[in-house]
């Protein structure tokens, strides 16, 4: 992922450049926290044909296997993975045939997430505005549903070009049926393959004689902070550069844009979710703790799942990170902050274990950075230590959002 901000030089879709193949490679510096091991084998694919055919070889071999886009949210064990990393590096952007005062914008995964917000907003295209300085690659936004200052690229999602491991075959599967939610997908509920592509919907707010681009207005401004920080009040509407700019300065006063002069930028980003509980078990936390009422459809509340030897949380890689859940209901759900919750459990920015050189970031208490030398056991020794803290404290276990590989 490019450190950069200015505008991308946008690649022609479809391209093709080959493939790299490697073997016995490391993995630490191909992500954002650099820590992790080697993979016994690499395969980069450059184009979209290629990807196809490295792929479904790997497949057909019966090799263990995953795919790596920006490295932006993954935790690789010291130990590396012993099968076959495909690391996407398709390039390419191509507006569609789309409705009258729209732009359709079909964006190969491998494409890298800043430079297409920043070459949208060049363009004067809203919906992805709010969404810059995230690390990582195009293909990776529909799994988790990445989201930030009121948008979340589900908002302009039209549908995702996916190689299904079930079928072995490319199927076009449209928003609706992505069961996108808060940092969910129905790719993170146990469906496999491959992202290909990803086509955005977005708004043509550049509509006057003369092309305004990053002056042309976005969407309404839909989160507090972002407004405090534009001057101006929730629902207006602001120039596209500016919600930029001020979206990078937020991200940066956090340590959360890459950036080879902070060091707290060596992170996963935010490393837990807010959880999401009922409001009756939201009573039960203290008056000042912040909440959020949930519109969306109800969900479990989370509780701790104890280790039967020593009653602590030890387990991260469940579907909900060593979290047991209560059935689903109709009661009204909250979304708690997860920043509150660790700090009120006594673990302020810049803590970390004795000996250890992963530390909570000193500028944002959701980010787990890597201070220099630090392994893969460091992180997940913090990791856990934090869950059983929250758990402790308040009988909610946090659910990381990187991937334990």
């Amino acid at each position: 992922m490019s450190g950069r901000h200015g505008r991308p030089e946008p690649h022609a879709e479809g391209q093709s450049n080959g493939s790299v193949e490697a073997a016995d490679v490391p993995l630490g510096p191909l992500t954002t926290l650099k820590v992790g091991g080697p993979a016994a084998r690499i395969i980069e694919p450059q184009g979209e044909p290629e990807l196809l055919q490295s792929v479904l070889g790997v497949w057909d071999s019966g090799d263990d296997w995953f795919v790596l886009g920006g490295g932006s949210n993954v935790v690789i064990s010291d130990e590396g993975f012993d099968g076959t990393v495909v690391r996407v590096a398709t390039r390419g952007v191509a507006r569609i045939v789309a409705p009258s005062g729209t732009v359709r914008l079909r964006v190969q995964a491998g494409e890298p997430w800043e430079d297409l917000v920043a070459y949208t907003v060049e363009q004067g295209w809203s919906g992805l505005e709010a969404l810059s300085g995230i690390p990582g690659s195009t293909g990776a936004s529909p799994i988790q549903n990445i989201g930030a200052y009121g948008q979340e690229a589900g908002d302009s999602i039209v549908s995702v070009d996916f190689l299904d491991y079930g079928t072995g075959r490319v199927e076009r599967i449209a928003r609706d049926d992505l069961e996108l939610g808060y940092r969910t997908s129905v790719f993170k509920k146990g469906r496999r393959g491959v992202v290909l592509s990803v086509t955005f919907s977005l708004t043509d707010s550049d509509d006057s004689a003369e092309p305004l681009g990053p002056l042309a207005l976005g969407n309404p401004i839909a989160y507090p902070q972002l407004a405090a920080a534009l001057g101006v009040a929730v629902g207006d509407r602001v120039a596209l550069g500016a919600v930029r700019s001020a979206v990078l300065s937020l991200r940066s006063s956090k340590g959360m844009v890459l950036d080879a002069a902070d060091p707290d930028s060596v992170s996963a980003g935010s490393f837990f979710t807010n959880p999401i509980v009922s409001e009756n078990f939201a009573r039960g936390l203290p008056s000042d703790a912040p909440r959020w009422l949930v519109e969306a459809e109800p969900a479990p509340v989370v509780v701790p799942l104890p280790d039967p030897a020593s009653g602590l949380v030890v387990d991260l890689s469940g579907p909900l990170g060593g979290a047991a859940s209560a059935s689903a209901s109709t009661e009204p759900q909250v979304k708690l902050s997860a920043a509150w919750l660790i700090e009120r459990a006594g673990i302020g920015k810049g803590f970390s274990l004795p000996g250890s050189r992963a530390a909570i970031s000193s500028k944002h208490t959701l980010a787990i950075v890597n201070t220099g030398g630090a392994a893969a056991a460091d992180i997940a020794e913090l990791s856990r230590y934090i869950q059983n803290r929250v758990s402790a404290e308040f009988g909610v276990v946090l659910q990381p959002e990187p991937v334990f590989i």
